[in-house]
């Protein structure tokens, strides 16, 4: 008897973290499946723990080894957590790429600025609009969230239909775009819901979400009482915040100048898709120096302390074209990101420490979250009424904390998954059946590497412990010919009675090659071996840790 064609969803990244989404839904039979992949996100890496790189992104191996059966790949907005992976993995999937006209263009001109970057296929989809991909009928349904053009979308299969509600809150004064609309949500708890997978980022949170336009007012106060410049900075992708910053600053009569590479990259894709129509143009930092200090307001990069971001740059005094001094005013308009407090307090306590004062959502209303608190995801959940609740985007404790309100509200099957834990929707029962491997890629300047890379595994180990490199050259008697030359990187001068590590790594040198017999100084290997674990001893014992140690022996 042939098997029963089914739904099930597979998240490769987003779920058990908040970051690097990538979900995907298959319907079919197992190995006989068709796969839609819903966003291609990016999480960043924290220097300290990944020395050297750039960004991590998801393993697609599972998918890479179905890619035939990858019929498409959908982006439901345009933050780098959701398509920033797009430009690096799309040439091992081909599929075709499905975006409203925002994020298409944002990815357009994403792709343009990256030097070798793929040609990929972005057919645009018109917001609020439906359209089917193989076996799936897709329907947009536009939501508010903190960047224009967020979709929740509805996934309708033979087997049941589900809401990927993706990044959202309930915002009736979104700044930019339309409020949020209850009714699709409504019309689709009348329809029947199967199964709705949704965002936990806020569960922890009680009440709701403040809305955008509010935070635009915060911004408005702040900016109008400021004694001298004002530096405000953001996530680049809030164009509603953007719109603020700049409707507050021609209300006080002050002009903004854009610093920052991702900036103005998306101010120019939102100009051409008329989302700051009205506002006064934008001057680039070449001006900066030419207004008032009490005639300017600073847009800028670097609201989670990124090291070559414009406000780190400026906070360091390493900016070429901008500088703030003492009665200066730096709002930060946006959340801490986890991971990010030491990045982001060692620029404020450069600001702080110059006399520049810092206005946080602690202080004003600055800033709002784009995800749902509790009270807007009973609303959903009282709107869509479906039968299986799947929590994601959320680390454990957020997943937790989701099923346990997804209860709260009556669902009768509440699934509790992580990346690689294939979820059967329908039919039949909500469960877990398969487990895929999943993993994390790096990006490791043009290349990309797996995490487990040993590259990526001895630079860490470099990062802690330094290099010690040792070259000499011996005869065919096992004579040494000429100096041995030794190379300290990132290890002291000095050990703590004074003596220099240069001569302790000489003198482990000749010991070896006093004490060891003859013939085995005449084999290469063997003596490469003994100066290795001699030298790295000599140093343990001085410092306390053993360092990288490479030994050349050239054989003349």
């Amino acid at each position: 008897m042939a098997r029963q064609p089914d739904l099930v969803f597979l998240p490769l990244g987003g779920v058990g973290e908040i970051g690097m989404n990538l979900g995907l839904y298959g319907y079919g039979t197992p190995g006989r499946r068709s796969w839609l992949m819903v966003d291609c996100g990016v999480s960043f890496a924290a220097e300290e723990h990944l020395p050297g790189i750039d960004l991590i992104l998801p393993d697609i191996s599972f998918i890479e080894a179905e890619h035939g059966e990858l019929v498409g790949i959908l982006l439901t907005h345009a933050h780098e957590d959701h398509f920033g992976a797009l430009p690096d993995l799309w040439p091992r999937l081909g599929a075709k790429v499905y975006a409203t006209p925002f994020t298409g263009s944002l990815l357009a001109a994403k792709i343009q600025e990256e030097p070798g970057a793929p040609d990929i296929p972005i057919e645009t989809v018109p917001v609020g609009g439906r359209f089917s991909v193989g076996p799936f009928d897709i329907e947009l349904i536009p939501v508010t969230h903190s960047i224009p053009e967020p979709n929740s979308v509805v996934i309708r299969t033979p087997a049941g239909t589900v809401l990927h509600t993706a990044d959202w809150k309930i915002d009736k004064d979104p700044v930019v775009g339309a409020p949020f609309d209850p009714a699709p949500f409504i019309a689709l708890g009348h329809e029947g819901c199967r199964a709705m997978i949704c965002d936990s980022t806020n569960v922890l949170r009680d009440g709701r979400s403040p809305g955008e336009g509010d935070v635009g007012k915060g911004l408005a106060e702040v900016i109008a009482t400021a004694p001298n410049r004002v530096a405000v900075t953001a996530f680049a992708s809030n164009v509603a915040r953007i719109r603020s910053i700049g409707e507050a600053a021609a209300a006080a009569g002050r002009s903004v100048v854009v610093v920052g590479r991702a900036m103005k990259r998306v101010i120019t894709v939102a100009r051409e898709n008329g989302l700051l129509d009205g506002l006064p143009a934008f001057l680039g930092e070449e001006m900066y120096d030419s207004l008032p200090r009490d005639k300017v307001v600073l847009l800028c990069t670097g609201s989670q302390g990124e090291p070559r971001a414009a406000l780190t740059r400026i906070a360091a005094g390493s900016h070429p074209n901008v500088k703030l001094v003492s009665g200066d005013r730096v709002v930060y308009s946006a959340r801490t990101i986890p991971g990010n407090e030491r990045e982001i307090g060692t620029v404020v306590n450069a600001l702080v420490r110059a006399g520049i004062e810092i206005v946080t959502d602690r202080d004003a209303l600055v800033h709002t979250s784009g995800h749902p608190r509790q009270d807007e995801l009973r609303d959903m959940y009282a709107w869509v009424r479906p039968d299986i609740a799947v929590p994601v985007h959320g680390e454990a404790q957020h997943l937790a904390a989701h099923a346990r309100l997804a209860r709260e509200m009556k669902v009768g099957q509440v699934v509790t998954a992580y990346n690689g834990d294939m979820v059967r929707l329908g039919p039949g029962a909500a469960e877990i059946v398969d487990k895929v491997p999943v993993g994390r890629l790096y990006k490791d300047g043009r290349l990309i590497v797996r995490s487990d890379s040993d590259s990526v595994r001895e630079r860490r180990k470099l990062a802690y412990v330094g290099f010690v490199g040792v070259a000499l050259a011996v005869d065919a008697r096992g004579d040494l010919v000429g100096d041995v030359e030794v190379e300290l990187d990132g290890v002291p001068e000095r050990d703590g009675n004074n003596e220099p590590f240069l001569e302790i790594v000489h003198d482990a040198v000749e010991k070896v090659m006093a004490g060891m017999p003859r013939a085995r100084r005449r084999d290469p290997d063997a003596l490469e071996d003994s100066l290795r674990r001699a030298v790295r001893n000599a140093v343990m014992a001085g410092w306390g840790k053993k360092p990288v140690c490479h030994v050349f022996v050239v054989a003349v």
